[in-house]
């Protein structure tokens, strides 16, 4: 599998995060998505379980844009 840059957010300055990624997985679509480690004690409480394989991210609404442009232009054939 490979990752696509699609972009970061642009008032990120230290790492380069958060991040969002195309794969090119042929069995279903799937984006990784680079962000802040969510440690907040009540955001883990409120999300319940997360299996260790799994984390929670959190990632800023204009990194989730760069999806749906992605994902317009798909659509439109671009």
């Amino acid at each position: 599998m490979r990752a696509q840059f699609l972009g970061k957010d642009p008032e990120s300055r230290v790492g380069n995060s958060p991040t969002l990624f195309a794969t090119d997985r042929t069995d279903r679509v799937t984006y990784i998505a680079q962000g802040w480690k969510v440690t907040d004690p009540q955001v883990l409480a409120d999300a319940g379980d997360v299996p260790d394989h799994e984390a929670l991210i959190e990632i800023p609404e204009d990194v989730l844009k760069m999806y749906a442009l992605r994902y317009l232009n798909k659509e439109e054939g671009r």
